[in-house]
């Protein structure tokens, strides 16, 4: 039976920059919205969106400045906007704790288990590096999938440029935010953020059918 926990893994740790916002409710259960803010290596920062639930702590305990670890899920659904649907994503967050070390500012490790659902986009920038886009369908319970865009880079986008739709894959990488801006069709220029995930290792996932229900995983990996 397969582990939809193993299949989308996210470690996070980050600087609390936004206020608590209602985001929705379900079956009386209420969760909110609130982002924080993760180092790459390169000083460059990410602010990535958080879902949380009141059950899970106290909203009034996390404040704009607190360190937090986080540990979840990145998650997704479609939103209807002016006819069109627009891919959601977030962070669940299933734990939060408050940290006082700011060596986790760096902490951003997502590893998730899923089928490539679109054709990869594979292409060179114009000084000549390799990437893919690739879009991720994650089971999680109930039927329900999250779809995780991933950016790949050098032998791995090269590798993914000839995979199937429909292959199994393992990817591990960080969650990142791309801002960009996005031209109406009045000519007006607003900016826009992007989520998606950089990949730094792939391997794919072989599942051997003459086993019994106890499914073998042989994996070829890509560094």
């Amino acid at each position: 039976m397969e582990n939809y926990n193993d299949n989308n893994i996210v470690e996070l740790g980050g600087k609390v920059v936004s206020e608590m916002e209602f985001s929705h409710e379900i079956y009386e259960e209420k969760f909110y919205r609130f982002y924080v803010e993760t180092r790459r290596m390169s000083d460059y920062v990410d602010d990535l969106p958080i879902i949380i639930s009141e059950r899970l702590v106290d909203i009034d305990n996390i404040k704009v400045g607190d360190i937090v670890h986080i540990t979840g899920q990145f998650r997704s659904y479609n939103q209807p906007i002016d006819g069109k649907s627009k891919l959601v994503l977030s962070i669940f967050a299933k734990e939060i704790e408050k940290n006082d070390n700011e060596s986790i500012l760096t902490l951003n490790d997502a590893t998730f288990t899923g089928y490539i659902c679109k054709k990869p986009i594979y292409r060179k920038t114009p000084l000549g590096r390799e990437i893919a886009d690739v879009l991720l369908a994650v089971n999680r319970t109930y039927k329900k999938s999250d779809y995780i865009p991933c950016i790949l880079w050098g032998r791995n986008a090269k590798f993914c440029e000839k995979v199937d739709i429909g292959t199994m894959i393992r990817l591990n990488g960080r969650i990142q935010s791309r801002k960009y801006e996005k031209k109406l069709e009045d000519g007006t220029l607003i900016s826009k953020v992007a989520y998606e995930v950089s990949i730094s290792k792939l391997s794919v996932v072989k599942k051997d059918e003459q086993e019994n229900k106890e499914d073998t995983e042989e994996n070829s990996e890509i560094d």
